[in-house]
């Protein structure tokens, strides 16, 4: 960053960066002053007189406007809780207060929403990777989200539903098995899915019911998936 003047000083160049064109290069009385955003810099122009507090403000814009740039980068690839968002920040050399300015400005274009992060993480499990109650709270938990948002998206959770449904992905690995190693295996499986010893006695038998009733017939089915 250059060392700022105290007297104010002339715009004599604005060129676009080659690399980045959405930076812009600011030359001020002839040499090269610093870099800004292309939306920081949309309002400038040559001829244009900058004094110091101009250009701390312009600084200051642009460093919001490339953590703002950060941050919808990393939300790109998924949704993120507001913990993820301000500890990716931080590891990227964010100023703490800047960070929660970026945060201000996701919340009200709704692109960060804890509340609908959660309702979205716990669907998710349900349809491609079932979870038991008590593994959906640590896992959100551990994504930074409030408890009282955590027990608000697992409040229309079915135990019982969630447990079936992780069993029958499973089902044929086991399907094999007398029932004492099925409901040792079956048992033990669905428990590292955060299941409570209850659901997973209650729903054992409904499984051990579906299971395929010959060879051919597993064969079949594995076929058909």
């Amino acid at each position: 960053m250059a060392v700022l003047r105290s007297m104010a000083r002339k715009i004599t160049a604005l060129k676009a960066q080659k690399r980045n064109p959405q930076r812009v290069n600011v030359y001020l009385d002839g040499e090269f002053a610093f870099g800004l955003a292309r939306i920081v810099a949309a309002w400038l122009h040559v001829g244009q007189e900058l004094s110091e507090a101009k250009i701390a403000e312009l600084l200051r814009a642009d460093a919001a406007e490339q953590a703002y740039q950060k941050a919808w980068r990393y939300l790109s690839y998924r949704p993120r809780s507001e913990a993820e968002v301000r500890t990716y920040l931080a590891r990227r050399g964010v100023e703490p207060a800047l960070i929660e300015s970026v945060l201000a400005r996701l919340r009200d274009l709704g692109l960060v929403d804890d509340e609908a992060f959660a309702r979205a993480w716990v669907e998710n499990r349900g349809t491609f990777r079932p979870r038991g109650r008590r593994a959906l709270q640590a896992e959100l938990r551990q994504k930074g989200i409030s408890p009282d948002l955590v027990e608000r998206a697992l409040a229309e959770v079915d135990e019982e539903q969630l447990a079936l449904q992780a069993g029958l992905k499973a089902l044929r690995r086991y399907a094999r098995l007398e029932w004492p190693a099925f409901r040792q295996k079956m048992g033990a499986y669905l428990a590292r899915r955060g299941f409570d010893y209850e659901t997973i006695r209650a729903i054992l038998p409904q499984l051990w019911e579906r299971r395929p009733s010959s060879p051919d017939e597993l064969s079949e089915k594995g076929a058909r998936r």
